[in-house]
Formats: C-alpha cells, structure tokens, sequence
C-alpha cells in the first residue's frame, strides 16, 4: 500500500476527450488524483459537482483534479457534458482497473475503484491519502487541508 511521503505512481490514461493524459505530465503543480466506482452514480455525482463548485479553490491551490474509474472515455465525456463537471476524467477501463490496482484501491470482486484520494504535490510526491468504500462518501474539507502542506 502507498503511504505519505512515496513517489506516485506513474500513469497514462485517456481522459473524456481520448487524450493520453500522463501523470508525470503534471509536475510543477500539485494534483487532487480523485479515483471514484462509476459515473453517474449517486456519491459519485455529488462529490464531482461539490469539487466543480470549488474550481477556484483547486486553482488557488495551484491544483489539478484528475477524476479516474474504470468506465470508458465515451462515457467520461457523457457525464462530464451532462454534469457540468471541471475535473479531468481519466478512464482506467483496459486493461480494466490497472491504475486503481496500482494505487491499492481496485476492488476485483466488484470491478470497481474505492474512493481513494490521493495528494500529489508539485514533485509527484504524495501528501495525503483518503481512501473510503464505495457507499462512503468522502469530505473534500480533508484535500483543503492536505493541499496545504504542498508548495505553490
């Protein structure tokens, strides 16, 4: 299991736009990776609206929200566009599930993320880590805080 002070995880994923979208790509800003079950679920939908509705705070925080589940492109971009959301999207949906396996929060008998949070800072080093099960709805007060302790 990763913890506070590792490296994260290097990655590439298709956001809802099919962009290859690389992790490292981000260094020099810190980055909110917000893996989630599945769009257009009920918690899933609010946490993303409640992160829209704070999309200055995350830019204040010099931070980048990259949303991640295991749903496909095409359906990143229904929900993006129906929801009105900010965040990026990444589909980790083939090999289904890789990237949440490689941040230890894939559920395989489900086929599914948990609600993992993790904190990067603007050296890919991780800062904080909130990991819920799926019906546990996370407070986003807690990536406030977290964000605090990394460098703008």
């Amino acid at each position: 299991m990763l913890k506070i002070g590792d490296q994260a995880p290097d990655f590439e994923l298709n956001d809802e736009t099919g962009k290859a979208t690389k992790l490292s790509s981000f260094r020099g800003q810190n980055v909110v990776l917000f893996f989630y079950p599945l769009d257009f679920s009920g918690i899933c939908t609010k946490e993303l609206h409640e992160i829209t509705s704070h999309k200055d705070r995350y830019e204040q925080a010099h931070a980048k929200v990259l949303g991640v589940s295991v749903d496909s492109r095409f359906t990143h971009a229904a929900f993006k566009r129906d929801e009105n959301l900010a965040a990026t999207l990444l589909a980790d949906f083939h090999p289904k599930g890789q990237v949440a396996q490689l941040y230890g929060v894939y559920l395989e008998d489900k086929g599914i993320a948990k609600r993992g949070t993790f904190i990067i800072d603007k050296d890919g080093i991780i800062r904080g880590i909130t990991v819920n099960n799926p019906g546990d709805a996370r407070d986003e007060a807690a990536y406030f805080q977290q964000l605090s302790s990394c460098a703008v």
